[in-house]
């Protein structure tokens, strides 16, 4: 009779989680942005090569030992896709695919991840002059979990744990390309 009990509580437990997450966001975007000391065509020409994703992509830095190469069309390109795999959770296995370029305004990215975890993002890097070798960079991510995992957004701040990683590329943006 407890053991009955118990797994009618469980069950409730469950169906009000499933509810509740019927009607829980399933997408989030996160944006940051950052002003940096270089034409929007510079910033644009050290974006969209995938062999400079090691100079600023933090995610990539969370293991010095994390694999890359590219594939799919010639690197800087629409096509052009940079593999990575490493034994770090925080980086993972996945694929950068570039999805668009707007020469010198934007540059679109599909990310998708294959380990530790399976979910795809995708993006835009926005690059608008705003002055003499002045570029303002915006950094756009888009992501979502599916019904009923999308529960699990109303625990994780996902512009805090994402953000500060895009923060921290960014950072690392500013610094490579003031070298120029």
């Amino acid at each position: 009779m407890l053991v009955l009990k118990i797994a009618v509580v469980v069950i409730a437990i469950i169906s009000v989680l499933c509810v509740i997450a019927i009607f829980t966001a399933k997408k989030y975007t996160i944006k940051r942005e950052i002003t940096l000391n270089n034409s929007n065509s510079e910033i644009y020409e050290f974006l969209r090569f995938h062999k400079n994703q090691k100079l600023f992509n933090q995610w990539l830095s969370y293991d010095l030992n994390t694999k890359i190469e590219i594939k799919g069309s010639e690197d800087g390109k629409k096509g052009a896709t940079l593999h990575f795999s490493s034994k770090s959770k925080k980086t993972g296995k996945g694929e950068w695919e570039t999805t668009n370029l707007v020469e010198n305004k934007r540059i679109d990215f599909e990310l998708r991840f294959l380990e530790p975890y399976t979910f795809t993002a995708n993006g835009s890097l926005y690059l608008k002059e705003i002055g003499a070798n002045k570029t303002n960079l915006l950094w756009e991510y888009h992501s979502g979990m599916d019904w009923p995992m999308n529960i699990t957004l109303l625990f994780m701040d996902m512009d805090k744990i994402i953000g500060k990683d895009i923060e921290a590329s960014l950072a690392k943006i500013k610094s490579n390309t003031e070298k120029l």
